[in-house]
């Protein structure tokens, strides 16, 4: 008996959920982060591809909560919740936040990955949600797939090859 297997993709400023034999991926990971919050007892996870730290950078009018670290973490942890996982065994792996391009001045704001990279584990961290491995920074884009049957994110970098963690 063989089952099919869907990758469910999430998009920019997007997220989603998936439970086994399905996997999910995102692409395009350059400055933005990728995060996974798992529960591997439910095998249930959900992934944000984030491209901003705060929703507070927002311009006026609705709010992608998708979009921002604060608001995305949220999101899945209520989601994940819902489902049924266990705030107190969920996890979490991160890619992404790479610096894409050189910048003569030092300036804050050009710093979109590390910020939004620093604001990923801010929101973690409000909830208490582990970081158990993470592929950050550098300066190349990211795909990353994850495997809630597993609990392991294959990371694709460009002109890095593949691994896994």
């Amino acid at each position: 008996m063989s089952s099919v297997v869907n990758v469910i993709k999430v998009g920019m400023a997007d997220l989603n959920y998936a439970t086994p034999p399905n996997t999910i991926r995102t692409t395009g990971l350059g400055s933005c982060v990728g995060i996974i919050i798992y529960e591997e007892r439910q095998k249930i996870c959900g992934m944000a591809h984030i491209m901003l730290p705060e929703s507070s950078m927002a311009r006026s009018g609705q709010v992608n909560r998708a979009k921002y670290a604060d608001t995305a973490v949220e999101d899945l942890l209520h989601h994940l919740e819902q489902s049924g996982a266990s705030r107190l065994r969920l996890k979490a792996k991160i890619a992404g936040g790479a610096q894409m391009f050189q910048f003569s001045t030092a300036n804050e704001m050009m710093r979109i990955g590390p910020r939004n990279v620093e604001a990923v584990k801010t929101a973690l961290n409000i909830y208490k949600i582990k970081i158990i491995a993470e592929d950050v920074g550098g300066n190349s884009g990211r795909t990353i797939e994850f495997d809630p049957e597993t609990s392991k994110l294959e990371i694709r970098t460009v002109n890095k090859g593949i691994k896994e963690i």
